[in-house]
């Protein structure tokens, strides 16, 4: 059986947008000849949609495009996704078999995401249609899991219509599980997966085929627009690549920053460049994303700043291609030190001025960005969030949270597979102990454990979900884990006024990680 997928680029909350490209696959010469072409879940209008799918406005703008891709469907088979009023049951995460100039099935979603829960009601979950003599399984990603526990009769094919929010262990996951299907059930299989950002969320794409007998009959590409046929009938067994989760982050990191800014309109981002390798790593993805002639880099050094920094961001500004001011922020740090002495009295000084400082320069970031039409990028990274190492409205400031979900150790990882054809960032900058440079001599190990210890033990409790007394069991000090772990607690209040992140973990703050605040 000749099966199209396509595997494409969503705009959300815009069904007409995607109308568009979806006509223009369906009038492609090789969508005709396939018996039947294959969508990816929540095609017309994309996902996450959130509250915006209870507006009716967006419920019939769907069922417009819907109409209109049934009136032109003469001599054609698809599945698409969308959501749907269902009578007598209310709204549907659905995908829709359209054949022929008409509606001839409708599969809903069973198993709903907590934030899916609030907008849509249960639905029906696999359901076997029959076509071209072939008894087909159709669902959604989350509902495959009916067929293993034998719920629906045996099918001739599966076809899986996925919208699945990329982590760096999902592709994996993703081929075992397609493979484990094929393998109990004797069928073949097609899995359609989307490519793009909307806001945190990315999604990889990776759709794949897979014969009856488990031959691999075609992967597609990660993280790129790909369509192709695909004879289920064949025998032959293409290469599974399996690109290292390194280089899948890369590639997810740089696309969502170029989604961010295409789908929000945007061309130009700032950032301020210290030295050090969060804001170094941030900016070499930012100019593989937009462009090196759309990132400016500002340096912003004080009394405690040492040479090498601003050489290390010269450097780097240069080695990349990026413009970059330099703006002293001691006169300003001696100005409002001097307004507040009145207030502060004979107090001595404390993290209140290093704060003072990082607040300074958020401020000059985001007067830059304001002044110049650009959208400011952030550099914090995961480690320092789950500690609360960072001054809320300094260094938290920025529209994107480009690393917030990579640890440090990820950071040095990620940054020296940049730099693995060739010096971008400049190896002092990965080299160097990291340090926040608020006061004479200060590094980051004078407040937190060594990275390769924090991010083990931060792994365990967010990642693995493990209590602190897993984790001791797990050969780490009582004492460090107890810190640690309080000091995850205390600070979710600051995490949650930080920028929107790129998600690229299973367990991202914010996003899947929510606990109280008190």
């Amino acid at each position: 059986m000749n099966i199209r997928i396509v595997q494409h680029n969503i705009f959300t909350n815009n069904p007409e947008a995607n109308l568009e490209w979806i006509l223009e696959e369906l009038d492609k010469s090789e969508a005709k000849e396939a018996l039947l072409t294959v969508f990816p879940a929540c095609t017309i209008c994309g996902y996450p949609l959130y509250g915006s799918v209870a507006y009716t406005d967006i419920q019939k703008r769907s069922q417009a495009v819907l109409q209109e891709l049934v009136s032109r469907s003469e001599h054609r088979a698809f599945l698409i996704g969308m959501p749907l009023q269902i009578q007598d049951k209310g709204l549907c995460n659905a995908i829709v078999f359209v054949q022929n100039c008409a509606i001839r099935g409708i599969v809903t979603k069973k198993y709903l995401a907590p934030d899916e829960q609030k907008y849509f009601v249960r639905g029906e979950g696999v359901q076997i249609i029959q076509y071209q003599e072939q008894q087909i399984a159709i669902g959604f990603y989350e509902d495959l899991k009916e067929l293993s526990k034998g719920h629906v009769d045996q099918p001739d094919m599966v076809i899986c219509c996925g919208c699945n929010i990329f982590d760096y262990n999902k592709p994996y996951r993703t081929r075992y599980r397609m493979r484990k299907i094929v393998e109990n059930l004797n069928a073949s299989l097609v899995y359609a997966n989307r490519i793009g950002g909307e806001g945190s969320y990315l999604y990889a794409g990776g759709s794949m085929a897979l014969n009856a007998a488990g031959n691999l009959l075609c992967q597609f590409p990660y993280f790129e627009e790909t369509s192709s046929n695909v004879d289920l009938q064949l025998i032959g067994d293409v290469e599974d690549e399996k690109p290292e989760a390194v280089e899948l982050v890369y590639n997810a990191l740089v696309m969502g920053i170029r989604e961010y800014f295409s789908k929000n309109g945007q061309k130009r981002a700032v950032l301020g460049l210290s030295g050090g390798i969060d804001s170094a790593l941030v900016c070499a993805l930012a100019v593989d994303a937009i462009g090196a002639e759309n990132v400016h880099g500002l340096l912003m050094p004080s009394q405690f700043s040492t040479d090498h920094s601003v050489k290390d961001a010269e450097d780097l500004a240069k080695n990349l291609g990026v413009s970059y001011d330099i703006v002293p922020i001691r006169p300003i740090f001696d100005q409002l030190r001097q307004s507040m002495q009145p207030i502060f009295g004979d107090r001595p000084e404390d993290v209140t001025e290093e704060n003072m400082q990082a607040r300074i320069r958020g401020t000059i970031v985001m007067s830059y960005a304001n002044k110049f039409g650009a959208l400011a990028l952030n550099t914090t990274n995961k480690s320092e969030a789950a500690m609360g190492y960072g001054t809320l409205y300094g260094d938290s400031c920025g529209a994107l949270g480009v690393i917030a979900d990579l640890y440090k150790t990820e950071v040095y990882e990620l940054s020296n597979w940049i730099n693995r054809n060739g010096e971008r960032i400049p190896q002092n900058t990965i080299d160097k102990a990291p340090s926040a440079e608020l006061r004479p001599n200060q590094k980051d190990s004078d407040s937190l454990p060594d990275y390769a210890v924090l991010d083990a033990i931060l792994n365990l409790h967010i990642e693995e979900q493990l209590s602190q007394e897993e984790i001791v069991e797990e050969g780490y000090d009582a004492d460090l884990v107890a810190t640690v772990l309080r000091k995850v607690r205390i600070n979710e209040w600051k995490r949650l006024q930080f920028a929107p992140l790129l998600k690229v973990s299973p367990m991202s703050f914010g996003l899947d990680r929510r606990v109280p605040i008190s």
